[in-house]
């Protein structure tokens, strides 16, 4: 099924009037996992809320699965994911590399997909008419850059401190098989290898409402994205993407070496 970019800019316009009062203005912060620093705020779950009511008017038999209320009726072959604030520590530190997530999946093919960023006005998508942007500079389509080479690309991570053991030594050594290495910005950087600004974005440990409003953004704008084992990104965990297939294999090369 195709989704309306009128129905994701009506979902983006809900959530920013939960988002934009709440961001740079001191409000609560609860941890979720004792021991452990995993922020949420009053803003997360507002905003996940006036984005479940919509999509339950707009397509009541659909299930949805969101980051701060769970699950509901997952046995349908249509499922909306949702991350209300993807980047919730930008957030509460006042830096605008936060958006808002939301993705469709069909019989668990994610299909349909935005990500939008209310505080700079942009509105990254992708639905049955490919990959667009809206916001500052007017509207135009997404093109990933065609790099092909690792030492001509640029490579964002959230940080490499989230690669455990093994894992953290082959990241440093594919990191510095590249041109250059940023850190930070969550769901921005995926956008901007959409939008032919960076080249490969990796991340460990990502959960299905982390990434799936991504992956068809970052697939019609011609990029490829899959785990670290080359396996469907959908469920989430170690993800790579590419901005060309010839840079995609050469990243895998590099993961497994």
């Amino acid at each position: 099924m195709d989704i309306s970019v009128d129905f994701m800019r009506r979902i983006a316009r809900a959530a920013a009037a939960e988002t934009l009062p709440r961001f740079r203005v001191e409000g609560a912060v609860t941890n979720k996992i004792p021991g452990e620093f995993d922020p949420v705020t009053e803003a997360d779950r507002e905003s996940e809320r006036a984005i479940r009511a919509l999509i339950a008017t707009e397509f009541p038999g659909h299930g949805i699965l969101g980051e701060e209320f769970g699950s509901e009726n997952l046995a349908s072959s249509q499922v909306w994911v949702i991350d209300p604030i993807d980047g919730t520590r930008a957030f509460i530190s006042g830096v605008p590399t936060w958006g808002t997530l939301v993705g469709l999946t069909v019989d668990g093919d994610a299909v349909a997909g935005m990500m939008s960023q209310p505080f700079t006005g942009e509105l990254f998508y992708a639905n049955a008419s490919g990959a667009h942007y809206e916001g500052p500079g007017g509207a135009k389509r997404l093109r990933t850059r065609a790099t092909a080479r690792l030492d001509e690309a640029t490579l964002f991570t959230t940080t490499p401190a989230l690669f455990k053991g093994e894992s953290r030594g082959i990241y440093d050594r594919f990191e510095a098989k590249v041109r250059l290495a940023r850190y930070g910005i969550d769901c921005y950087a995926f956008a901007m290898l959409a939008a032919g600004g960076v080249d490969i974005v990796v991340d460990s440990d990502l959960k299905p409402y982390d990434i799936v409003a991504l992956i068809p953004i970052i697939e019609k704008a011609g990029g490829v994205i899959t785990t670290f084992s080359g396996g469907a990104p959908e469920n989430g965990g170690d993800i790579l993407a590419a901005a060309t297939p010839e840079l995609h294999a050469a990243a895998m090369e590099a993961l497994r070496g």
